[in-house]
């Protein structure tokens, strides 16, 4: 075999290894991020944990208020405008709280997304509690549609008194795995 002839297997090779790369990394780490988070807790705490150390309270149990900052981000691989509509706001523990973030499918096909959260500091997490959340289901936007969508959350009793604001974050990721969806997409009578 000549040399060029290795060259050119040896270009083949990594181009095949670098594009075996990319696709793990779009595709097959969102959902196995997910399950790390939900196996240790790490930033899914909220859902589980938060929900079984406390309940909403009709009343708030104190008026002490906490710092709530709201961040976002699309994933690179998604072609989506991502950002919340407030950046922070101030809670009462124990009542209610809303917030929403704009999202924007920037293509002009149907895209399918899911977001995965994350409160800081960790020690916030088991109190956050979310009641309503986009990051509950995956979310579906055609071309080019503009959609705000809420969040609807306490911070229960109990969250330790140095904690005096915290960060709910926010990354979509693109979720592909319906395989209807692309048929749909290109179906114009939806």
């Amino acid at each position: 075999m000549s040399t060029g002839a290795r060259h050119g297997a040896l270009v083949a090779r990594l181009l095949l290894v670098a594009a075996a790369m990319f696709a793990f990394g779009v595709f097959a780490m969102p959902p196995l991020y997910e399950k790390f988070c939900e196996i240790t807790g790490i930033g899914q705490a909220g859902v589980g944990a938060a929900a079984s150390k406390a309940t909403a309270p009709a009343v708030p149990h104190a008026p002490r208020r906490v710092e709530v900052r709201f961040d976002a981000t699309a994933n690179s691989a998604l072609p989506w405008r991502f950002k919340p509509l407030q950046r922070h706001m101030e809670v009462v523990l124990g009542a209610a709280g809303e917030s929403a973030y704009l999202v924007e499918n920037l293509s002009d096909e149907a895209i399918a997304g899911r977001a995965v959260y994350n409160v800081t500091p960790p020690e916030a997490a088991p109190y956050f509690v979310k009641t309503e959340c986009f990051c509950f289901a995956r979310q579906e936007l055609a071309g080019g549609e503009r959609r705000e969508m809420p969040v609807r959350f306490y911070i229960a009793a109990g969250l330790p008194e140095d904690i005096r604001e915290l960060t709910l974050s926010y990354t979509f990721f693109r979720n592909d795995d319906d395989p209807g969806l692309a048929a749909r997409s290109a179906d114009p009578s939806g």
